[in-house]
């Protein structure tokens, strides 16, 4: 049985969405259980991996589609080379978490992966980088022509909708 796929938005790069995201992947379980895709840049990962200090392997791939099923792939959805000024609210940091989210969307929508699960965005980051969302959520909404949506959180005991 093919495992599932799930997309990995690095959100905003100068936040601690990629430290969280390596910090996860460290663990074994995770190609077990599902193939992970990192939608972002294999030097900001490079770059998160040195300011964590982890020994973090991965995959680079040009899109889901070729990938390592046990591997952790990461989606290169820009070339350049982006400057990364942790902390800081900067429309680069809201333009790349853009252009990351808009690249997993775009390859769930055709299939390659399951399901998409986002690092946080900084909404002063994002309103630079002309994101006309508040948030995850309602982006999600419009790029899927729904009318309702809920933002679900949850753990072992608590659920939050």
């Amino acid at each position: 049985m093919e495992k599932i796929k799930i997309g990995i938005t690095v959100g905003d790069l100068n936040g601690i969405g990629l430290e969280v995201i390596l910090k996860t992947l460290m663990d074994k379980r995770i190609p077990e259980l599902c193939t992970p895709f990192i939608y972002g840049s294999s030097k900001a990962v490079s770059y998160h991996k040195n300011i964590v200090g982890i020994d973090f392997q991965f995959h680079q791939v040009k899109g889901a589609d070729k990938y390592m099923p046990d591997k952790i792939n990461v989606v290169n959805c820009w070339n350049e080379s982006v400057n990364i000024s942790l902390g800081k609210a900067t429309d680069l940091s809201g333009r790349y978490a853009f252009k990351a989210l808009e690249v997993a969307v775009a390859e769930l929508k055709e299939g390659f992966i399951d399901a998409i699960v986002t690092a946080p965005i900084n909404k002063e980051a994002m309103k630079m980088a002309d994101f006309p969302f508040p948030g995850h959520t309602e982006y999600f909404t419009q790029r899927f022509e729904i009318r309702e949506s809920l933002m679900l959180m949850l753990n072992e005991s608590l659920r939050v909708g």
